[in-house]
């Protein structure tokens, strides 16, 4: 399968990745876009501004492209969070995200399932003083919209898991139908 894991800043989606990685050891993990992008020397602002997460959702899309028919594949972050993030900016009125749909649609058809780690009532994740907490908040809640109201006709396979990292991870795998792989 190719499987996205897609939320808001710090909310343990790497950490759900990293495990999953090890009970699904035949997976090839995707590191991020912002991660890939900062590698290849891109330079972000502080905070990001609306090119920067135009740049992060061109770069996720791509890394669904590239990857075409391969099998196995998790991904840290899809085009769904970039939408969230582009459409909650204080730019968002720039953005058109009529220009993107058709490719975003595109992209994401090639994913199996999107697995979506939403802010619990009692966070799980430390937030530092300096996180802006409201765009935390705004943008969580702008994908939760996206992936179960279906605004853009996605059409997607969406799991919501909450939890532990441990209890995430578990959900995942009886959603696969791989409960009993844990180790």
């Amino acid at each position: 399968m190719r499987i996205a894991v897609t939320g808001t800043h710090r909310v343990g989606k790497s950490t759900l990745i990293e495990e999953l990685e090890e009970q699904l050891a035949e997976y090839r993990v995707i590191d991020e876009p912002y991660h890939l992008l900062e590698e290849e020397g891109y330079e972000f602002a502080s905070p990001p501004c609306l090119e920067d997460f135009l740049e992060q959702l061109r770069r996720s899309m791509e890394l669904l492209e590239e990857e075409g028919s391969a099998r196995n594949v998790l991904f840290d972050r899809c085009p769904l969070d970039f939408l969230g993030y582009l459409l909650t900016h204080e730019d968002s009125d720039s953005f058109d995200v009529e220009e993107w749909l058709a490719r975003v649609r595109s992209t994401l058809q090639t994913l199996d399932l999107v697995v979506f780690v939403p802010i619990e009532e009692r966070d799980r994740i430390q937030i530092p003083a300096h996180e802006d907490r409201e765009q935390r908040r705004d943008v969580d809640e702008k994908l939760a919209w996206i992936l179960f109201d279906d605004p853009f006709e996605l059409g997607m396979d969406v799991l919501s898991v909450h939890g532990s990292t441990s209890a995430r991870v578990a959900q995942v795998l009886e959603h696969l139908g791989r409960g009993e792989r844990r180790r």
